[in-house]
């Protein structure tokens, strides 16, 4: 696209929340830029909000982006996913949701870059891998992270293999999950041990709920790195 390049690649973290996938592609290399269209307080790097899919449909060329120096090398997107989820509380509206993983997709396609969409199982990916948090020995407290994720890619990506050991399931979902895990354990999982089983120490309960490991988007954006930098060199 013809931008001059400084330091390391850019990629722009659309509907980022509280920064988990962000975190993840940091440690990758990345220079990470988010964008969502609430708040996000402690999200840990540039943040700006808006709709992604103004950004998107803007072909990102927006004043602020372009002021921060430089363009954007890759893009993640992770479009809300209540519409696809499998958990019964959530499928009663499921319906009230929009369904924006075709559309986020056009746009990407359109753009060119290398991209990544994240979505829970049931979302409509085109050839996604799946990532779990035991596949990165995550968990704490005697649980295990079981925290599934598909992950639409425009680039090859090898997938460590899952499998589930004796530990419970870590109870890092929904937005009250203590009466039924007080219930069946007799014990509390406390917001440190949540934190310590998604390897994130910075968010709250409910942006943990929604959140994905950052361990998952550090493993996909190795290979992304690999994809940008060849990208560069084919350019020079």
């Amino acid at each position: 696209m013809g931008w001059c390049h400084v330091a390391k690649p850019r990629l722009l973290d659309l509907f980022c929340g509280g920064g988990g996938a962000a975190m993840g592609y940091h440690r990758a290399g990345f220079e990470v830029v988010g964008v969502d269209i609430n708040p996000q307080p402690r999200y840990p790097f540039v943040f700006h909000q808006a709709d992604a899919l103004d950004v998107l449909d803007d072909g990102l060329s927006l004043g602020w982006l372009l002021q921060l120096g430089h363009g954007v090398d890759a893009i993640h997107a992770s479009p809300p996913c209540q519409r696809y989820t499998i958990a019964q509380n959530a499928r009663k509206n499921a319906d009230a949701h929009p369904d924006l993983v075709e559309p986020v997709r056009g746009c990407l396609r359109a753009l060119g870059l290398p991209y990544v969409i994240e979505n829970v199982k049931g979302a409509p990916m085109d050839n996604p891998v799946e990532l779990c948090g035991v596949s990165f020995g995550l968990g704490s407290d005697g649980f295990e992270l079981r925290r599934h994720r598909l992950f639409e890619c425009s680039f090859p990506v090898m997938v460590p293999p899952c499998q589930h050991g004796l530990m419970p399931a870590a109870p890092v979902f929904g937005h009250n999950p203590g009466r039924d895990f007080r219930q069946r354990y007799g014990r509390t999982y406390s917001i440190e041990a949540r934190r310590e089983a998604m390897g994130i120490d910075w968010m709250n309960r409910d942006e943990l709920s929604e959140a994905i490991p950052p361990a998952f988007t550090e493993h996909i954006g190795g290979y992304l790195m690999a994809e940008v930098m060849a990208r560069q060199e084919t350019a020079a």
